[in-house]
């Protein structure tokens, strides 16, 4: 692990060793960074007592570092554990940072995520959710039996708004998919 290099890194700030200007620290630094809201109610299954409050975060850098670089980077300029880890996924990250898909657990504010030096959260979510939006536009077209472009932009516009500019911003991928649509409809 030590040897190997990545562009995202994950780590941990404890609230009672992290400066308290952490987030000038992070600007300073000039790393994307995003970092979970403080998890201080978190509890150990094994004990039963809350564990130290604590927030994970993940900074994303423009070319590979190496496991030692990013630990000295989180232990001197936050006082933060030296271990830090590879992200293997940045959505299972996301939604860890809530815990979103762990029902036993606390859960977090989206709200209270926070982030800088360029990370752009709205499209991060938009790429993250770019898998699930593509099924649930194709279901819309498959259960609605739509075979126009138009007629999609119509179905989404009054029906699904939120993901009208998903539509737009992948034009060609839908005309075509809705062209074979057609085309396979004609040979039948």
């Amino acid at each position: 692990m030590k040897d190997k290099r990545s562009s995202k890194w994950a780590f941990i700030l404890y609230k009672e060793s992290a400066p308290k200007d952490y987030l000038q620290v992070l600007d300073s630094i000039h790393i994307p960074y995003i970092l979970s809201p403080w998890h201080d109610k978190d509890v150990n299954p094994e004990t039963g007592e809350l564990k130290k409050a604590h927030k994970h975060g993940c900074l994303y850098f423009d070319s590979l570092k190496s496991y030692s670089q990013v630990s000295e980077l989180i232990n001197d300029k936050l006082n933060g554990p030296s271990h830090v880890e590879i992200v293997q996924s940045p959505r299972g990250m996301f939604d860890y940072f809530t815990h979103a898909d762990n029902p036993e657990k606390t859960h977090y504010s989206v709200d209270n995520i926070e982030y800088g030096c360029g990370f752009d959260l709205s499209k991060f979510l938009q790429q993250q959710a770019s898998d699930e939006t593509v099924s649930k536009l194709l279901d819309i077209i498959e259960e609605n039996n739509i075979t126009e472009f138009r007629n999609l932009v119509s179905f989404v516009r009054d029906n699904e708004s939120l993901l009208l500019e998903f539509i737009t911003k992948n034009t060609y991928f839908f005309s075509k998919y809705l062209d074979s649509k057609r085309h396979l409809g004609n040979k039948k």
